[in-house]
């Protein structure tokens, strides 16, 4: 270890020296006792004092399984085929390295319930995604034969999503289409970006459609319809109009909301809401539109907002009345 480096934390030396490896395997390395200093296992708080010898043994992970869990789950629709789940912000939708509990796939399976095994074994039934911090209407599959229906009707756009979301300032205009491409942010690779994506080689087309239902203050209620799935699409493509869905930090939002002088509690979460899904049964093509109420917490959030702002919560009632 060179002298420049002294005082350095041992996970963070190792994850500088390791670019490879994320910072969430390199603490399972140095828990596992594969990090050594001068041939001793060392924790990874250990302050490097120069001149140690440190060697790093990878070994592949374990395979991880998706475990069944008892966890409730708010069932909107089900048949032989397919099951929709209201799911709720702060749930992930699948297990992955350093996430493997409280997931909705530890849920179903949690619940009995029969899953298609076609594609990744941590993800069975899993056909589409919601983010952790996004609530609303997910749709599984039973069986492979539904999962490839589903899956195929993703891909040709025939699968109706619609969102509710509150973004940061007031949009202009009524309507409007967000046509975009995105891509992995090649800076911060936890996001994605929009910004500088027609010049990099990962870049895919990605079309957001966007209508106002109402506006308070410095912010705007919008239903969104998406023509596309990409990762993140509608925070990234909000963001890039410089409106950020409120909450969502990871895209430009602040923390905590300000009306005037009056500071907002934080939401804790992003203001978006998968509330209407329709689809076509995959076994009989008979069509199926779900809703899924928003949340109590969005709700109140906006009872708050138009409080704040000293405004009729009206308006606001009006517009969601089709989404309560």
């Amino acid at each position: 270890m060179p002298p420049s480096e002294v005082g350095q934390r041992l996970d963070r030396f190792v994850a500088a020296q390791c670019p490879e490896l994320s910072r969430t395997r390199v603490q399972e390395l140095i828990e596992a006792g594969l990090v050594l200093v001068d041939s001793r296992a060392a924790k990874g708080s250990h302050r490097l004092r120069g001149g140690e010898r440190i060697s790093v043994r990878v070994q592949p992970r374990p395979p991880l399984r998706a475990e069944a869990e008892s966890i409730p789950l708010d069932i909107l629709y089900e048949d032989d085929d397919v099951v929709a789940i209201n799911k709720p912000a702060g749930m992930t939708v699948h297990a992955g390295a350093g996430n493997i509990r409280g997931t909705l796939v530890n849920a179903l399976l949690g619940r009995g319930q029969a899953l298609s095994r076609g594609g990744d074994a941590l993800r069975p039934g899993i056909v589409h995604r919601l983010d952790k911090d996004t609530s609303g209407i997910i749709l599984v599959a039973k069986n492979d034969a539904a999962h490839a229906k589903l899956g195929e009707a993703f891909r040709r756009h025939s699968i109706k999503k619609t969102y509710v979301a509150l973004v940061h300032g007031v949009l202009k205009e009524e309507r409007g289409t967000i046509d975009l491409a995105i891509s992995r942010d090649p800076k911060r690779r936890v996001r994605m970006t929009a910004r500088r994506s027609m010049v990099l080689s990962d870049a895919r087309e990605a079309r957001t459609d966007w209508c106002v239902l109402a506006r308070v203050d410095g912010a705007t209620l919008v239903e969104i319809r998406l023509h596309t799935g990409r990762t993140h699409q509608i925070r990234v493509h909000f963001s890039a109009l410089r409106h950020p869905v409120v909450g969502d930090t990871l895209y430009g939002a602040a923390a905590q909301m300000r009306v005037g002088k009056i500071t907002l509690s934080g939401l804790g979460r992003n203001f978006l809401h998968a509330a209407k899904l329709g689809f076509s049964q995959p076994r009989t093509g008979a069509w199926v539109e779900l809703r899924a109420p928003l949340p109590e917490n969005l709700r109140a959030f906006l009872q708050q907002l138009t409080a704040a702002a000293d405004e009729s919560s009206g308006p606001i009632d009006a517009a969601l009345a089709r989404y309560l």
